[in-house]
């Protein structure tokens, strides 16, 4: 029995994970259960998973669901102690890491730090501190189990491969929403419109992540620490279907692609499984059903979030957490319709360009650099919707 702490359990890579556990209740106990503020569903999980410590970061709501399960046993936990205290805990066996953005650094780090495997969704621990992240793992022996599709895809391909036989990594992007509106369409385009994701349900900040493009970004820079390689050796391929989930050339210019139907559930059993498969009761991938499998070069204009990515993981130290932390305060700004859609690159390149680069050796100074992007982001962001 694999006892399993999920991180951000209440949101989309929560749900799906504890899908995914109940239907192998012989396989998997859940032990603890973090969420921001989501009271309600936590408490329906709470109820349907009998965990024995969850923690809310919304301190109010933390002490009214502790009220309610105080006879049952359950300890419930508050704040950021809360969530790192449940990310450290000494029985669990698996840290699924499925929180958004930065705030998922310091919880996934501790788990690392503790000894815990992680099943990593939460990109932006790699965006921002994937020496210091790789480095702990390797001196805890602990494994760091991608649970997005296109790194679970490279994961898969390359488990019996000798890393020195990789040529490059293609990684494969829907191209989101927006991928056919003009500049001009874009300058107009609504937090609706954006957040409508033609393949995947996801959450709000990754949606829009994925409309920018800055969610390849991401994933680009998650792979270079994942999988050990520069960023001349990771290539971007648009295909709208999202069947082929990423693609490795080796030496020998064979293409090796993992292929299914978009479904979250696949990559995350693949985590909770690993080194296993489980058989899953979801539809299978029919291609003659598909006809036509389409790709296309990314538009560097069209999308220049990519090309910031690619700056930031060549430029290294504070760069990446920089890059990170202007995003999420552009992206949270677009969604509250303070700034429009374009403006997000705006506000990037200009904090970006406002920074001065320095080394990361710890945490601190990782958050130190996502601290002053953060002001810088609000100044920019305010000078856009002046």
């Amino acid at each position: 029995m694999k006892k399993i702490v999920i991180l951000g359990s209440t949101g989309s890579i929560g749900t799906n994970t504890l899908d995914v556990i109940r239907r192998f209740p012989d396989h998997f106990q859940v032990v603890g259960l973090t969420a921001r503020s989501n009271n309600v569903k936590l408490e329906e999980q709470i109820r349907r998973f009998k965990p024995k410590v969850v923690s809310l970061s919304d301190e109010k709501a933390a002490l009214a669901l502790g009220k309610k399960f105080r006879r049952a046993g359950v300890e419930v936990l508050a704040g950021e102690a809360g969530t790192v205290e449940v990310a450290r805990m000494a029985e669990s066996d698996l840290v699924v890491s499925g929180m958004v953005g930065g705030a998922g650094l310091l919880p996934t780090f501790s788990a690392v730090q503790s000894g815990k495997s992680v099943a990593l969704a939460n990109k932006e621990t790699l965006v921002m501190a994937g020496e210091i992240i790789q480095r702990e793992a390797l001196r805890k022996k602990v494994q760091i189990l991608p649970i997005d599709s296109e790194h679970s895809a490279i994961f898969q391909v390359m488990v019996s491969e000798r890393p020195q036989d990789v040529r490059r990594i293609i990684l494969t992007a829907s191209g989101g929403p927006l991928l056919r509106f003009s500049n001009k369409a874009k300058r107009t385009v609504s937090p609706r419109e954006a957040l409508a994701h033609p393949t995947w349900k996801m959450g709000p900040k990754i949606s829009i992540d994925s409309a920018t493009l800055m969610n390849k970004g991401f994933e680009i820079m998650e792979a270079r620490w994942l999988f050990d390689a520069p960023p001349e050796k990771i290539d971007v391929v648009i295909h709208h279907q999202s069947i082929i989930h990423s693609m490795v050339e080796f030496v020998d210019r064979s293409v090796v692609a993992q292929m299914g139907l978009p479904d979250m559930r696949v990559p995350i059993s693949y985590a909770l499984h690993y080194p296993e498969r489980a058989p899953l009761s979801l539809p299978s991938l029919s291609l003659d059903e598909i006809g036509q499998l389409t790709f296309e070069k990314p538009d560097l204009k069209a999308f220049p979030l990519l090309s910031c990515a690619y700056e930031a993981l060549k430029a290294g130290g504070s760069v990446p957490a920089v890059l990170n932390a202007a995003n999420e305060e552009a992206v949270e700004a677009f969604l509250s319709e303070k700034i429009g859609f374009l403006n997000i690159h705006k506000v990037i390149r200009r904090t970006m360009d406002a920074h001065l680069p320095t080394a990361i050796r710890t945490l601190d100074d990782v958050i130190s650099a996502d601290r002053g992007a953060r002001l810088e982001a609000r100044r920019q962001i305010q000078r856009c919707s002046a």
